[in-house]
């Protein structure tokens, strides 16, 4: 087999970035294309089968991209790129990091905006509707995003007030009793919402607004009764709601108000045969205007990378669970219509 060969050109400055460290990020995209990749100087030369030096080079263009614009380039970036090529359209990354992307920056500085096409077109609808379920595996930014607009929109004065809230529900523990008032007990259960206040807003800032009574961060169950005008609310693991609560939660919308649920269907912490609120109300509000969902992938995870592995091991693992599932509960029916 005849090998094919392209040269891309990267400035000094931008090498180790693009490599990554010990090389990590051109060694990942030699692995995934079954390339060679030699550097002489600020000529690299990629070396392989036609149709996988191509798609190498539009890897190695993009993350060129990515670092001019001061960018420093992580393994998420390279394998969601990596991933990119299989439709055709790695260029969208580089698309993805224009400043008409950026959400807002962190209280160090650091600029939140979309990193994959599902994040996108969830920021999108968040934009676009007043009601957004974001349905995805852990590590796609569902909340984080969500918590972003919803900060962005508060210092923009869009909505006089932001609502986080989620339900109470332990994850698979028997806790016990906790110590301390109301709201020390029910503070575990809502730090993740904490943990992105504080890191978008900062913990000053975060505290002053909350004492004031605008900014809320409350259980689920502090909703009922309540009709949230001119608010901006999230409402995280929505997976263990009822379908009771749902519906609670979904009616205490006034006007001028947006709300955002997210959830991972996969994760379920209610007891067993209890059916989540969030799979009735995606069932039930599908076809309605200004509702939108956006139900994310193993590729929009952009945690660590071994995230996006153990997401993709499990579904698999999941599929084979439910199809062994299937013919035990056809033989059941069909020997429930025998004794009939």
């Amino acid at each position: 087999m005849n090998s094919y060969m392209e040269c891309v050109t990267i400035s000094n400055n931008h090498i180790q970035n693009v490599f990554g460290q010990f090389d990590k990020h051109i060694k990942s995209i030699e692995k995934a294309y079954h390339v060679a990749c030699v550097l002489r100087d600020d000529n690299l030369r990629i070396v392989g089968g036609e149709e996988n030096v191509k798609r190498a080079v539009g890897v190695i263009n993009e993350l060129i991209k990515l670092s001019e614009n001061g960018n420093t380039i992580t393994d998420q970036n390279v394998n969601y790129a990596i991933s990119l090529t299989k439709t055709g359209d790695v260029e969208v990354l580089s698309e993805l990091d224009k400043d008409t992307n950026m959400i807002c920056h962190t209280i160090n500085g650091k600029p939140v905006k979309a990193k994959t096409v599902g994040q996108k077109k969830y920021v999108d609808a968040i934009d676009k509707n007043m009601i957004v379920f974001g349905v995805g595996p852990a590590g796609t930014g569902k909340t984080y995003l969500a918590m972003a607009k919803a900060i962005t929109a508060f210092k923009n004065n869009e909505v006089n007030r932001i609502i986080l809230t989620r339900p109470a529900i332990e994850a698979g523990e028997k806790l016990g009793f906790l110590p301390g008032d109301l709201q020390s007990k029910v503070d575990p259960y809502l730090r993740p919402l904490y943990d992105a206040l504080y890191e978008i807003m900062g913990a000053e800032t975060f505290l002053k607004n909350m004492e004031k009574g605008l900014i809320e961060v409350a259980p689920l169950a502090y909703m009922r009764g309540r009709t949230l005008d001119n608010a901006y609310i999230v409402l995280d693991e929505a997976q263990n709601t009822t379908p009771a609560q749902m519906k609670m939660f979904l009616t205490r919308i006034g006007f001028g108000s947006k709300a955002i649920i997210t959830g991972d269907l996969s994760q379920k912490d209610l007891p067993k045969d209890t059916t989540s609120g969030l799979e009735v109300a995606l069932k039930v509000l599908r076809d309605i205007e200004d509702i939108s969902t956006i139900h994310f992938s193993s590729e929009d995870v952009v945690r660590h990378p071994l995230v996006q592995k153990i997401v993709n091991a499990y579904d698999v693992y999941e599929a084979k669970l439910n199809s062994r599932k299937k013919p035990d509960m056809d033989k059941t029916k069909r020997k429930e219509k025998e004794i009939k």
